[in-house]
Parts: structure tokens; C-alpha cells; sequence
């Protein structure tokens, strides 16, 4: 397990601006492996306001970014001096969604990387409220450059 200075690092090696950065904390990774963080929706981010006005939730498709963000942690925490470079989501597979949750709430993201292959990661997941309800849970597939 990593201690906790390498989680800040790990996270701040994810690309993505703050506006579209879906993990606030990872909280625990066992490098290669799997990964938990966790992601407080606040309620002032930009897609809740279309995302029912008057009633906001989480819309589906971020709770798979989420995943896919922290697969991409995951998918170099154990590659050393040798990163991917240009990762990306490729592929979404048998993705699950259960539930929904109100702004103020948090998240916990798992993922886990199923497999590898030259250029490609595939990562498996589940996505929960603090309390443990299952929201989500699904694969993706992340590509890079070697």
C-alpha cells in the first residue's frame, strides 16, 4: 500500500483540469492492482444545472468518467519512468447504473485493472455512496501510448 504523501502525488498526475476532475482524495492504492478515492459532489458544478433543474443528480456518464479517472491513476502507479502517454477512455463495458445521488453527497470509487495489454488497460469498478450503497459498477478500457 502507498502512504499517504504518494496518494497526493498519484493524484496529481491526473491530466484533467479542475473543472472536470472527478476524484478529490485517493484514499488508498495498492499500486498496479486497485485503487479507492473518493469525490464530493458539491452542487455548484456546471452539468447539475441542466441535470434536473430544481432536482440535481449525478449524471451517469461522470460517475463512469470517475472511473475512468482513477483506472488512470491506477493504470501508471506501477509503471515507473516508463508512463503511458495520451491516456484516454477507449471503451465503456457492461456498465451498471443503480442509483443516483443529490449534491452534498460523496462518493467512493474502486477500481481494479483486470488486465493489460501493450497500449491498453482494462479497469473494473464500483462506484458508492459514503454509506456503502452501490450506485454503479462496470469495466473500461483506457488507452496510451507506450
Amino acid at each position: 500500500m502507498l502512504q499517504p504523501a504518494s496518494l497526493v502525488q498519484a493524484l496529481s498526475a491526473l491530466p484533467h483540469g479542475h473543472a472536470f476532475r472527478f476524484i478529490d482524495e485517493v484514499i488508498s492504492m495498492e499500486p498496479g492492482i486497485s485503487a479507492t478515492a473518493l469525490w464530493k459532489l458539491k452542487g455548484d458544478e456546471a452539468f447539475l444545472e441542466g441535470h434536473f433543474p430544481g432536482q440535481p443528480l449525478l449524471p451517469g456518464v461522470i460517475m463512469i468518467e470517475s472511473l475512468a479517472q482513477l483506472g488512470g491513476i491506477l493504470a501508471q502507479s506501477d509503471r515507473g519512468d516508463q508512463p503511458l502517454k495520451n491516456v484516454r477512455l477507449t471503451a465503456v463495458r457492461q456498465f451498471k447504473i443503480f442509483g443516483s445521488i443529490p449534491p452534498g453527497e460523496t462518493l467512493t470509487i474502486l477500481a481494479r485493472r483486470d488486465a493489460v495489454m501493450p497500449g491498453l488497460v482494462q479497469i473494473s469498478g464500483e462506484i458508492s455512496t459514503a454509506e456503502g450503497v452501490k450506485l454503479a459498477s462496470g469495466s473500461v478500457v483506457l488507452s496510451g501510448d507506450e
